[in-house]
């Protein structure tokens, strides 16, 4: 017996294995939730129990958006302008090589104005954020989330995977791995990364974040382009037509079926839906980003910023329009929020770039019946340090990176409109009430989308791999409508 024979015949025995008892477990598991099962999407593993929110649009502000100066109201500190943090207060924290060689940390307030807004009374910044505090009541404050983290790459990778190194499934493939496909024309997992008006400090964006790691490989994000095809590769080269191409395709996904039902490779399967997804985007991709049809009320909610390709305005009304045709998950990411220095003379324009859009895209859901059922995530990967970086003015100031509390927020998919969850010390420094880890932020969302996070596994080498890993994670009920 050659081999490559004895190892074809392995992996059959494995699958036929492997396949039964997940059939087995299936059948299961069915019995126990019932019509959740009946009801799953293709492809979709059976949720635990009735989900909350359908789909995901997670907007990721890339670099850490300071809290202190947008939502974490710490009026106090005017009294303790440039006076040194007090060494209680730092209790020892680790810092950054940029802060490192200070001898000095001086208290740096805020310079914005703050109000509070709807019933819930919540402080924002009155000067930079006056469309998106008329939603107040519609989102869901988190202002005590923390992480070990304290650099931007496994900062960002903690946040996007529950794990800081890097080639672990991202959230949004396990979203895409959980939930299946409500159409078989567009990806589940949608990538979009906005230009910001900005471009003074940027961080590098990588495609790890959205990789599937050991998932399955269709389960990883499809990046949209701002700039010519929105899909490299997408339309036919020239002489060929679409007969031609579609002939092309089926003959390739022939070979990989006598490929896959020879070996097994569970990859080959995911070629094979690629390749068919491919020559269906062909259609649905022109169509999707052609927003000639628009009313002029859409650009007028958005702002005319909608219109050009690549803004974060025109990546959030893109998410919309994925949302309604059935895309599981829309990751847009926005950088330059890693305000070291100069803060005061960047924040405005991010805030502007972010500001109409978020609270179109809430009024925009709530219009279409779609807010409810879909769970908008809006945040950083940590927080800004109270002591300015660098030098410091009353006009203006920077701020090191800080992952011991930072603010984040959710709003519709079933999370607690007007609910402010944690607090935190007078220097916005360190949690004084309802510490909220990430893993804990990870459970939670798992769970609006119906997944206990122990049970959503898959198996690989050897171990029941999830989202929260081995870390200890609970859903916190509080964040639940």
């Amino acid at each position: 017996m050659s081999l490559l024979h004895e190892w074809n015949t392995l992996q059959t025995r494995r699958r036929f294995f492997g396949h039964g008892a997940n059939a087995l477990g299936a059948a299961a598991l069915a019995s126990l939730i019932g019509k959740s099962t009946a009801e799953a999407a293709p492809g979709a593993v059976p949720t635990n129990f009735q989900p909350k929110a359908k789909r995901v649009i997670y907007l990721h502000m890339v670099g850490g958006p300071s809290q202190l100066d947008l939502f974490d109201y710490k009026p106090k500190m005017k009294e303790m302008y440039d006076k040194d943090l007090p060494a209680s207060i730092r209790n020892g924290q680790r810092l950054t090589t940029m802060t490192s060689g200070q001898t000095r940390f001086p208290v740096a307030p805020s310079k914005y104005n703050f109000a509070q807004y709807g019933r819930s009374g919540m402080w924002m910044n009155s000067e930079l954020l006056p469309n998106l505090s008329k939603n107040a009541d519609d989102i869901c404050w988190m202002r005590s989330l923390h992480t070990e983290a304290i650099n931007h790459e496994p900062a960002i990778c903690a946040m996007q995977t529950g794990n800081q190194v890097a080639g672990r499934p991202c959230i949004g493939s396990w979203a895409s791995y959980g939930l299946g496909s409500e159409n078989d024309n567009l990806p589940n997992f949608v990538v979009l990364i906005a230009t910001p008006t900005n471009r003074d400090q940027e961080q590098a964006i990588s495609s790890r974040l959205w990789s599937s790691g050991y998932l399955p490989n269709e389960h990883s994000g499809v990046s949209f382009r701002s700039k010519g095809d929105p899909i490299l590769f997408i339309n036919n080269p020239p002489g060929v037509p679409g007969d031609l191409r579609k002939q092309t395709i089926e003959g390739i996904n022939q070979l990989n079926r006598l490929n896959y039902e020879s070996v097994g490779d569970p990859e080959t399967h995911t070629r094979i839906r690629q390749y068919e997804m491919a020559f269906r985007m062909q259609a649905s991709v022109p169509e999707l980003t052609d927003l000639t049809k628009e009313p002029e009320s859409t650009f007028k909610l958005y702002g005319e910023e909608a219109k050009k390709s690549g803004t974060f305005a025109n990546s959030v009304l893109m998410a919309r329009r994925l949302a309604e045709r059935g895309v599981r998950f829309t990751q847009i990411y926005l950088n330059n929020w890693d305000h070291h220095g100069n803060l005061t003379g960047r924040m405005p324009s991010q805030c502007k770039d972010i500001d109409q859009p978020c609270h179109a895209l809430i009024e925009d859901l709530k219009q279409r019946g779609m807010f409810d059922d879909t769970l908008i995530i809006w945040g950083g990967e940590f927080g800004r340090t109270i002591y300015s970086q660098g030098g410091l003015t009353k006009e203006n100031y920077g701020r090191d990176h800080h992952p011991r509390c930072f603010t984040m927020w959710m709003a519709g998919g079933g999370s607690k409109g007007g609910q402010i969850y944690g607090e935190t010390d007078d220097f916005s420094y360190n949690i004084v009430k309802d510490p909220l880890h990430i893993s804990d932020f990870h459970a939670t969302i798992l769970h609006l989308m119906g997944y206990n996070h122990e049970r959503l596994t898959y198996k690989f080498q050897g171990l029941d791999q999830k989202l929260t890993g081995v870390l200890p994670a609970k859903v916190v009920k509080e964040l639940i409508s």
